[in-house]
């Protein structure tokens, strides 16, 4: 592989760069695959989080469980149930829990399969080796500046 810059001059090349450069990029393809199938990436969130809630999940839970990890903010969540409720991929039980519907199911299985194709195409030459100490690298680096890295 070809890399942006010689070794003694990528050690020097800012994590701060490169990691914003690694979001933007795989957000931008993980959201055009889901789109592709007509599904935005915070609605999987919620299909997947109510899908796999032990009884459902209501708004509150499905919002709580992704404020601390996703730039969203708190009711950022809120108008992509209120489409998927539209859709009818999700409905509101009498309870105030989400539940997802047949409809909901088949696309959050089709976006389960996309997800995992795309992980695949990223992830190609990368041994688990390797992704595994990228992540415990930049977790340290997070660490080493004052962030959190417990899980959520």
């Amino acid at each position: 592989m070809t890399y942006s810059h010689e070794d003694e001059e990528l050690v020097n090349q800012p994590i701060g760069y490169w990691t914003w450069a690694a979001n933007k990029t795989l957000s931008a393809y993980v959201r055009g695959r889901l789109a592709a199938i007509g599904i935005t990436q915070p609605q999987w969130w919620v299909l997947h989080q109510v899908l796999h809630g032990e009884d459902g999940a209501t708004r509150d839970e499905v919002i709580a469980a992704h404020q601390a990890n996703l730039d969203i903010g708190a009711a950022g969540l809120a108008p992509d149930i209120d489409l998927l409720l539209e859709r009818t991929l999700l409905v509101l039980d009498a309870d105030g829990r989400l539940r997802i519907t047949d409809d909901g199911r088949t696309l959050h299985a089709h976006a389960a399969r996309t997800q995992r194709a795309g992980r695949g195409h990223v992830h190609a030459g990368v041994t688990d080796e390797e992704y595994l100490i990228t992540l415990k690298v930049l977790q340290r680096m997070i660490r080493n500046a004052g962030g959190d890295v417990s899980p959520a």
